[in-house]
């Protein structure tokens, strides 16, 4: 991996650094964002995500929600869906076997040119067209780390 390289921490890593769901996994996602804070990208869908679920399940109000994407704005590199990304996603689909939303979301950090994508829901390793690598930080002896 080169030196300057992108990180993107997809929707259930900001989840469990911005509330009190499960403390563990909790400090993990949060030491990950913090180590990465000058790398990280993040997409309008994973944006989208996060806001909806802060809303529906730890009651975040409107206020909270609106500070939150305005910092999402004003730290991160921010990469907006368009025609090249959605084409971008359904290939990816058929070549990965990833759903809808994964698809979205890994043709995002292409656009980026992430090199690393932090999830806990696809599959920990995965290197997608030699270029993107899929960790879990969860896991507790992942076999890949950065």
């Amino acid at each position: 991996m080169t030196g300057n390289f992108k990180v993107f921490p997809d929707s259930n890593i900001w989840l469990y650094a911005l509330t009190n769901q499960d403390e563990d996994r909790k400090q993990k996602a949060e030491d990950l964002v913090e180590e990465n804070e000058e790398r990280i990208c993040i997409s309008t869908q994973v944006i989208n995500e996060v806001c909806l679920n802060l809303k529906r399940k730890a009651s975040f109000g409107e206020a909270e929600i609106s500070r939150l994407i305005s910092s999402f704005y004003l730290n991160h590199d921010v990469i907006e869906l368009n025609q090249e990304i959605l084409l971008k996603a359904s290939e990816l689909r058929m070549k990965y076997s990833l759903s809808f939303w994964d698809g979205l979301i890994v043709a995002s950090e292409f656009a980026a040119n992430a090199e690393i994508l932090y999830s806990e829901d696809m599959q920990n390793g995965l290197l997608v067209e030699n270029k993107l690598k899929i960790i879990n930080p969860f896991i507790q002896n992942p076999k890949s780390k950065i």
